[in-house]
């Protein structure tokens, strides 16, 4: 029984940052912007994260600042693309070099340097419940947060006007200028959202999932939150499942090779990647479904009437 908390346990931990970079695309992508620079604003968001609560001692402020390096990250995205008009994709692109170039000079400074970690949650008696206790009162304050962003955007979307608006915009942007609607700062809110929910992902990387900052330790997570988004054909509560999916296959590749199951270490390293390719494989087939819900100008800039 312990083996089995202590695996679901590294799952969830494993999911949360996917879960919640997942979530902010998701958000600037019903607006109708792709941004592809979500793993350079995690990379940023990480390194932040770590070297304020490293130099403050207060993890606490170590998690805000990886949500201001992600906005901030974003707001150079939303200036390029929507003030100037850039082509998203290839600024997403840059973005994300960007932000890896960066975070590596700026963390060269804190590399094997042991980190303040941001402790787990201990309710009393709750904790020491068998197997619930853990799993359920005994993570840290990112796990909860985000699962609370999950049930928050779900509302924001689907249960607001402010949802329906953004909704809207990312539907079909000029109805939505012809309405009165400003489409700009809809969608560069939406953006900064994103930003601020991807630096928490790096954040979380660096101050629970592994303490330290190593270059590139983002490892991919972004492109796999990109991917999980049309996994889950952007609607929040799919992107939880999607999370502990891909959480589960990152997981379970580390217990095969510590069982020494036959099979190359190589290829068990690649299982969560060579994943994410098959699941966006099997849903491009599903042509009828993607075109009801993806927002009809998805990665379209908009430019208003003069």
């Amino acid at each position: 029984m312990g083996m089995v908390e202590g695996i679901l346990l590294t799952i969830i931990t494993a999911a949360t940052p996917l879960l919640i970079a997942a979530l902010g695309e998701l958000v600037a992508e019903r607006s109708g912007v792709l941004n592809l620079g979500v793993e350079g604003m995690m990379a940023v968001g990480a390194v932040c994260g770590f070297a304020v609560a490293l130099e403050s001692g207060n993890p606490a402020l170590g998690v805000l600042a990886a949500i201001v390096g992600g906005m901030i990250m974003a707001a150079l995205f939303g200036i390029v693309t929507l003030i100037f008009v850039a082509n998203q994709v290839a600024t997403g692109l840059a973005l994300t070099l960007f932000g890896l170039g960066l975070s590596g000079m700026l963390g060269s400074a804190y590399v094997g340097r042991p980190g303040a970690r941001l402790t787990s949650l201990d309710l009393p008696v709750l904790s020491d419940l068998p197997v619930v206790g853990r799993l359920v009162f005994g993570l840290d304050p990112i796990t909860y947060l985000g699962l609370a962003l999950a049930i928050g955007v779900w509302l924001f979307l689907f249960r607001s006007r402010a949802g329906l608006v953004l909704r809207a915009v990312g539907d079909s942007h000029s109805s939505a200028h012809a309405l009165g609607y400003r489409v700009i700062r809809v969608r560069f809110f939406a953006v900064l959202f994103g930003g601020a929910c991807a630096g928490l992902a790096g954040g979380y990387l660096s101050l629970v999932y592994t303490p330290q900052w190593a270059q590139a330790m983002t490892a991919g997570r972004g492109w796999i939150a990109l991917a999980l988004v049309v996994f889950a054909t952007w609607l929040p509560g799919r992107v939880v499942l999607g999370a502990l999916l891909f959480g589960a296959v990152s997981i379970l590749q580390l217990h095969a090779q510590a069982l020494g199951v036959g099979i190359p270490s190589q290829f068990l390293s690649m299982l969560p990647y060579l994943t994410t390719i098959l699941v966006l494989v099997i849903i491009s087939r599903n042509r009828i479904l993607l075109r009801v819900n993806t927002p009809a100008c998805l990665g379209q800039p908009f430019v208003p009437d003069r």
